[in-house]
């Protein structure tokens, strides 16, 4: 026999395989703004929840600080996604509201066809997850106003004096990179 008929029979069969999981994927999508037909049978994915767990100085001298960050991460719906990355802001208000104190991104979008290492966060359905950032602040002449508030809460805790807004954004996406489109949720907080 042929050896190029196996061949060409071998890649049909990975092609029928390929074609058959992108057609039945699933249809879960993000509500959206307007009427389409199309998307009203699918069922309708809910967005994830953000809540700020925790804001600390586990550290201070007189040239750093070191503040850690928590967000507990909530997925209200019964399939699991895909937390890809959280951006967010820091100011300590009671030094300036305008005047970023910190910030930074937890984990990575995925780049190409297949990643190997990447550092997203797959969330199970109807289950949270606490995500941590620590940060370093440099002390600098101008700031005794906050470094007052970052050394009272350093020794107060949860009582000190330092006043904390925080904003960002958490990119999520279903539980396949190839079904549904990335969904955002902006937070806010004032603690």
């Amino acid at each position: 026999m042929n050896p190029k008929i196996f061949v060409f029979a071998a890649v049909l069969v990975i092609a029928g395989i390929l074609g058959s999981i992108v057609l039945i994927g699933p249809d879960m999508q993000a509500p959206s703004q307007g009427n389409n037909a199309a998307t009203e049978n699918a069922p309708t994915i809910k967005l994830v929840t953000v809540d700020l767990a925790d804001i600390s100085v586990t550290k201070i001298n007189e040239r750093s600080a070191t503040l850690e960050i928590a967000f507990e991460i909530s997925n209200p719906n019964p399939r699991a996604v895909i937390i890809q990355t959280m951006d967010f802001n820091l100011f300590e208000t009671g030094f300036s509201s305008y005047e970023q104190l910190a910030g930074g991104t937890i984990g990575s979008r995925p780049e190409g066809m297949v990643e190997f290492g990447s550092n997203y966060y797959t969330l199970l359905g109807e289950n949270s997850i606490v995500l941590k950032k620590k940060m370093t602040i440099k002390n600098t002449a101008t700031s005794s106003e906050l470094w007052d508030a970052l050394e009272s809460e350093y020794e107060n805790g949860e009582s000190g004096t330092a006043s904390w807004w925080v904003y960002g954004t958490v990119y999520f996406n279903l539980s396949s990179m190839t079904s549904g489109q990335e969904n955002t949720v902006p937070f806010e907080f004032f603690r």
